[in-house]
């Protein structure tokens, strides 16, 4: 039997966060601990048996899923914000469970609803999951909201590089400048902005790292931390989409997953600006760092 944080008092400014136990979610929580008490924390998960750490350190902790809107509305009582964070679903799917937690939280009285969106949200995107940003964006206005516009996470790298280090080669198609962001920092600007209880109305500025990298410069670094050279190779769409076909990645997911080279070589992904850092208050993460540590693992 699970224990969990069950005070149900009315009126208390409860700070929701759905994923909790999640990549990023849980991430925020962490950071979001350092700043408020947990009685003021709460978390909105789909099993609450992954989350029993979170309640031995207070954390309200209820079983909220996406698909069952009746279980956020208990997730979500007594809520003064919650923070959505997007689900890794793509389609109507996800943009149909994205508003159903957006009203969820407006029904339980949430003051603002905060949504991990993404920098390059926008419906005529090439990359498929940045049109179900966009759609989320247009079903938050109306009432108070921010849109995280997360750059683009630099955890993403490390699975484009394939056999890299094993042959040398960097093998991929013809890309462009990504905003490459590590999960720690958009974790902390996220728990700062939950604290100060909303710092931004709409969406906000790109939240990410100073520099966009492209492929050819990833491979440098990567050279530079291996010691061995490591050299970018363009492949056509259709040979780097057979080769994900080949090893049982269904069609339409190789086709998805071109849309982020299609989408980084016409520059969605290419735009980096200051507030990240502002919010921090220190640099961003490097893409250094993330590949250094990714390397140790």
């Amino acid at each position: 039997m699970v224990s969990i944080n069950v005070n149900t008092m009315k009126g208390w400014t409860m700070i929701i966060i759905t994923g909790g136990t999640g990549k990023l979610g849980s991430a925020i929580v962490d950071r979001l601990l350092d700043r408020v008490p947990a009685a003021e924390v709460g978390v909105s998960v789909r099993d609450p048996a992954r989350a029993v750490g979170l309640a031995a350190r207070g954390v309200r902790v209820r079983r909220g899923d996406f698909a069952d809107p009746a279980s956020l509305a208990t997730a979500f009582e007594g809520a003064a914000q919650v923070l959505v964070v997007s689900t890794d679903e793509t389609g109507p799917e996800a943009v149909i469970h994205h508003v159903a937690a957006i009203e969820a939280a407006r029904s339980a009285g949430a003051k603002r609803v905060l949504y991990t969106s993404h920098q390059a949200a926008a419906a005529g995107s090439l990359f498929a999951p940045m049109a179900d940003h966009a759609a989320t964006e247009r079903r938050l206005e109306g009432a108070p909201f921010t849109a995280l516009r997360n750059g683009f996470y630099a955890a993403t790298v490390p699975l484009l590089l394939g056999g890299a280090l094993e042959t040398g080669e960097l093998a991929a198609p013809a890309d462009g400048p990504v905003s490459w962001t590590a999960h720690a920092d958009l974790a902390e600007a996220a728990a700062i902005l939950l604290a100060s209880d909303g710092r931004f109305e709409g969406p906000t500025p790109p939240l990410t790292a100073p520099v966009a990298l492209d492929l050819e410069e990833v491979a440098a670094l990567l050279t530079d931390l291996t010691g061995r050279p490591i050299r970018r190779v363009v492949m056509s769409d259709d040979a780097w989409a057979a080769g994900l076909t080949d090893h049982g990645v269904p069609a339409a997911r190789a086709e998805l997953l071109l849309g982020m080279f299609r989408a980084a070589r016409r520059g969605e992904f290419a735009a980096v600006g200051p507030d990240l850092e502002t919010l921090l208050g220190r640099p961003a993460t490097s893409l250094r760092t993330v590949l250094a540590e990714a390397l140790t693992h």
